[in-house]
């Protein structure tokens, strides 16, 4: 058996976990353009995905998406300039930045959150709701187990 077959019909975690990704991507990001959002790309998730409402640090953001700072502050400079984020003073810490999110940040993370829900939500109606706590019950614990500092 070819490796490609051998992928498709035995697919590893890795491969499973990348086509889950990319699908979920992609179903999300056109649903979000759908709604307003066509600018933000799936690259912009690793900051939007974890941003908090009252802001985050940009280290705080690199190390909850597993992204350098650097790539962060490329998105980060990228979402400034589409209104998405911009960037404060933190007030524990004025050496320190926090990037806040304004009204259509805050608009397109209320949105993401609402389609992933009801994503999910289609999911559980799919495989069964009782089958699918389970399944989110352990690959929860196979993704802190895989990203946990080694």
């Amino acid at each position: 058996m070819r490796r490609s077959e051998r992928k498709r019909e035995a697919p590893d975690l890795g491969v499973m976990s990348s086509r889950t990704l990319f699908s979920l991507q992609k179903e999300l990001f056109s649903r979000l353009s759908e709604m307003g959002h066509a600018q933000v790309r799936p690259r912009h998730g690793a900051v939007l995905a974890y941003l908090d409402v009252e802001g985050s640090r940009a280290t705080d953001l690199a190390a909850q998406s597993g992204q350098h700072k650097q790539v962060i502050g490329t998105l980060v400079d990228e979402l400034v300039a589409l209104g998405y984020v911009e960037r404060r003073p933190d007030p524990a810490d004025r050496r320190a930045k926090l990037i806040v999110p304004t009204e259509l940040g805050r608009d397109h993370m209320e949105k993401a959150d609402a389609v992933l829900v009801e994503l999910e939500a289609e999911h559980a109606r799919a495989v069964g709701e009782e089958a699918y706590a389970e399944f989110k019950r352990v690959f929860r614990l196979v993704a802190e187990r895989q990203t946990r500092t080694k």
